[in-house]
């Protein structure tokens, strides 16, 4: 057995016990739903029995899991840098496990425009937490305050734009792929203005 084989073998066995302690199930109880002796299912998760294919299948569909997701090795990237686009005030980060998904920082440090011409809808998505100051949300005719550690999430469709009150506010959004795209748009076409989470505010 090489290491590397070694590992997963015994990231597998760990796995299988982490899976059943958050269900709350005893040794007995998943023994029963992955129909297998107490002692065997003890062994396997002991590394004193060798893992076979089938008893893995049968253990992956009794914790509600899929085969893959059972033998997965551990991610070689834990840690993700940020991409930084200093022309937008911008910082991204890609989400590995999900390639549509994208978390973006930014800086906010003007209200929102008083122009509805001037706020945006596309198609897609987005949730965002302020990190620090007042946000202000226009949601079609609507406007809601965003203090601190309060966070929003609307669908992207409806026409949206965001800034700062009362002074600069910080902000993260999570965006899908549409409205991903419709930043990327807007940040490459609009000079020193961009779209965070889709919704539109000058930045430093």
């Amino acid at each position: 057995m090489t290491q590397e084989h070694g590992q997963l073998d015994s990231l597998v066995r760990k796995r299988i016990r982490a899976l059943r302690v958050a269900q709350g199930w005893s040794l007995e109880e998943l023994a029963t739903r992955a129909n297998l002796s107490q002692s065997s299912l003890s062994r396997i998760e002991n590394g004193q029995r060798r893992l076979a294919l089938d008893q893995l299948v049968t253990l992956a569909r009794a914790l509600d899991t899929t085969l893959d997701q059972l033998v997965e090795n551990a991610a070689d990237d834990v840690v993700i840098s940020p991409m930084i686009d200093s022309t937008h005030g911008l910082m991204r980060w890609p989400v590995k496990g999900d390639p549509g998904m994208t978390v973006m920082r930014q800086r906010m440090t003007e209200p929102p425009p008083d122009n509805p011409a001037r706020m945006r809808a596309h198609p897609g998505r987005e949730w965002l937490v302020v990190l620090s100051g007042t946000a202000l949300l226009m949601l079609g005719h609507r406007r809601f305050r965003i203090e601190t550690n309060q966070a929003a999430e609307f669908p992207t469709m409806m026409p949206h734009a965001i800034g700062a009150e009362g002074g600069p506010c910080e902000i993260m959004g999570i965006f899908d792929r549409d409205a991903r795209r419709s930043h990327q748009k807007d940040a490459g076409t609009e000079g020193a203005e961009s779209d965070c989470g889709g919704v539109k505010g000058p930045c430093e």
